[in-house]
């Protein structure tokens, strides 16, 4: 990403300062916002290294998430020799002495624990284990990222839960066990990308704030592509090194980086903590030193807040005020079919008779243009229109996948590949939405709520995927129908592209009925 040249962007402001004392006579009137922008609306190295480390745990949360891909997969089998017993024989109708895996017996936890012909509710179980454990972590843990913890903490508490969990599921002795610590994983990992792209959005000027949210999903990108190398290289051996390979050095990065973060300026002045605050200013500051020094010497901006923290008090705000009600219900209308088919299509490659490197190499080889399209277009397309377009383009696409694509592989992979490519731009389109739907003060509480529409979506992912083994239609089919259907629901939003944050509810409605 290319930066821009500092001095040229800000010439006017410094030019400004050197001018006439006077300057520093209208600096007071600024709103906290207009300040703020003009501290951080470039963007500088200081702000490129925070969101390159913010950046990482959306790699470890596509890791994490999509891992069952490779340690619940159902391995391939042989008959032995001297058996009656063929290739497209019914597994579960021979004998034990009749056949035998190709690779080891601990290659996955359907090998290892016998579940070749367990239901489709217990080989699901544990992926969706995992995303129920996200929709209780998103009602409960997620919250306090506007209160007591802030951001960066509970980023960095949320990504060491799901990897120590994570860590743990190695040593899982059945498969309940397996499922309940994949659940505490999802638990953890349940505010992660939203605290994520909230880090990232609040600590730049709002020019940027489309193209600093794409670093997340390029991140993701390579976590995809990064597992699919490592369960690649450990191809025959067994599932648990999987696990012990993702999440040590996940954690070990949590740890070491901690202290290199910065929090949220926004929150911090929020939350009444302006020394922090201004501190953290001047750590990411886009603007020379002493045009620096003339901003933050002139926020004394405590009036404009109102500081909250009781948490179900403010969700009660939210579900009271009919402006944000509305925009809850529709954001998670539309998170919900965005979700179903996203990560449905990343479940569903094992479906598709492709090895299944290869066919999660190729997904995540469809999101990086995806995301390319996302940094570039996002700073010209309105988010509504680019949003609806993509949500159709990637349901029709998904349809067609089951009815032109029975008997075609080589078709049937291509319009999976095209419905993924329209899901993955339409979802980080969203994440970038929701986050300006919203103001500062339940800006992390609300989109943490309406990601768990997400989650309740690829709750049903690995049920359907499995149940897709027998009729596509109940995977695929499903998909296109849910994501088509849900973006209808973006006729109750209004559009964001180009509008300035706003820090209190109050301000946030003021702000609509001018507009209006």
């Amino acid at each position: 990403m290319a930066l821009p040249n500092i001095s040229e962007n800000l010439k006017e402001t410094h030019s400004a300062e050197q001018k006439t004392p006077e300057t520093q006579q209208v600096l007071p009137s600024l709103s906290l916002d207009e300040t703020i922008e003009q501290i951080i609306g470039g963007f500088g190295w200081s702000q490129f290294l925070q969101a390159l480390l913010v950046s990482v745990p959306t790699l470890i949360d596509a890791q994490q998430t999509i891992i069952s891909i490779f340690a619940d997969a159902h391995p391939k089998w042989h008959c032995n020799l001297n058996t009656t017993c063929s290739p497209k024989s019914n597994i579960c109708q021979l004998p034990k002495s009749a056949w035998s895996w190709v690779d080891s017996s601990h290659k996955t936890i359907i090998s290892e624990w016998g579940l070749e012909c367990a239901s489709s509710f217990i080989i699901g179980l544990p992926a969706s284990s995992f995303f129920f454990g996200c929709l209780i972590g998103g009602f409960t843990l997620a919250i306090f990222g506007d209160f007591w913890l802030g951001r960066k903490k509970l980023l960095y508490l949320s990504c060491l839960i799901m990897c120590l969990a994570s860590l743990l599921t190695a040593f899982s002795v059945n498969i309940w066990m397996y499922s309940a610590l994949r659940l505490i994983s999802g638990f953890g990992r349940a505010p992660i990308i939203s605290c994520s792209l909230i880090l990232l959005t609040e600590r730049v000027g709002k020019r940027w704030r489309g193209q600093i949210g794409s670093i997340g999903f390029f991140s993701y990108t390579v976590g995809l592509m990064s597992l699919s190398a490592i369960a690649y290289l450990n191809r025959g051996s067994s599932w648990r090194k999987l696990y012990l390979y993702t999440s040590i050095p996940s954690i070990s990065f949590c740890i070491m980086t901690y202290f290199f973060v910065y929090e949220s300026p926004r929150w911090l002045f929020m939350q009444g903590r302006d020394k922090e605050a201004v501190d953290v200013l001047r750590g990411i500051a886009s603007i020379p030193v002493k045009s620096l020094d003339l901003y933050t010497s002139n926020i004394p901006l405590r009036k404009e807040i109102s500081k909250v923290n009781n948490p179900y008090k403010v969700m009660k705000n939210l579900c009271k005020r009919g402006w944000a009600l509305k925009r809850i219900l529709a954001s998670m209308a539309l998170g919900l079919g965005i979700g179903v088919a996203f990560f449905g299509m990343l479940f569903g490659v094992g479906n598709l008779g492709f090895n299944i490197y290869l066919s999660v190499v190729f997904n995540a080889s469809m999101l990086m243009p995806a995301n390319l399209l996302s940094l570039v277009f996002m700073e010209r397309w309105n988010r509504r229109g680019s949003l609806f377009v993509f949500c159709i383009v990637s349901g029709i696409f998904s349809i067609l996948c089951v009815v032109l694509g029975r008997g075609r592989e080589g078709i049937q992979i291509g319009l999976v590949l095209a419905s993924l490519f329209c899901s993955c731009f339409a979802y980080n389109v969203w994440l970038i939405y929701t986050t300006e739907l919203f103001p500062t003060s339940v800006r992390s509480s609300a989109t943490s709520l309406a990601r768990q529409a997400v989650v309740l979506g690829t709750v049903f992912d690995p049920l359907l995927t499995s149940a897709g083994r027998r009729n596509e239609f109940l995977s695929f089919g499903i998909f296109g129908l849910a994501i088509f259907l849900c973006g209808f629901f973006l006729i109750f939003l209004p559009e964001t592209k180009g509008k300035s944050l706003c820090n209190t509810m109050d301000e946030q409605e003021q702000k609509d009925s001018v507009i209006v």
